[in-house]
């Protein structure tokens, strides 16, 4: 894993999130040119760079995947994607099931263009078990996402981008 990750820039969104920053705490033991973190909360962000002791080679980006403009930013010159950025909490996806789709599904889009747009080699989705036989909003929203992700391998055409997805 040491080559796949060395002197790579590595963008993670949702970066601050329960699985996001352990993902990033990771990804810095292997020695990443840099590693991007988008997320919305900025005292999660100084958190999160507090606790890691201010690594040189980490950058932190206010941003939201609703945001297309953001994230065409935040992609330009990036290796690796880890999308983590999502709704997750079931009680507040079933309460506010247009803001999941917001987030889950078009932001899950938005990774994918601005991916695509930005030449970007590895885009990794993370899901849930939600996923399987889906009976509310977040497991739907997923589903979504795995789908979006998994079939941009399609249409992307010459673009080398590799999409792919873990449960």
């Amino acid at each position: 894993m040491h080559a796949e990750f060395k002197d790579k820039v590595i963008l993670v969104t949702g970066g601050t999130g329960t699985i996001g920053s352990e993902l990033v705490e990771r990804l810095l033991s292997y020695e990443p040119k840099q590693i991007r973190i988008l997320s919305r909360d900025e005292s999660k962000q100084y958190a999160l760079l507090e606790k890691l002791n201010h690594p040189s080679n980490l950058r932190l980006f206010i941003g939201d995947i609703r945001d297309k403009e953001r994230l065409m930013l935040a992609f330009r010159g990036v290796d690796i994607v880890f999308h983590a950025a999502a709704l997750k909490h079931v009680p507040f996806c079933e309460y506010n099931p247009f803001e999941t789709v917001k987030t889950n599904i078009i932001g899950s889009q938005n990774v994918i263009d601005a991916a695509l747009a930005n030449n970007v080699k590895k885009v990794v989705a993370v899901s849930t078990d939600k996923v399987v036989n889906p009976v509310g909003v977040m497991g739907v929203s997923k589903l979504m996402m795995e789908k979006l992700f998994i079939n941009a391998n399609y249409y992307k055409g010459d673009d080398p981008t590799i999409f792919s997805c873990v449960r």
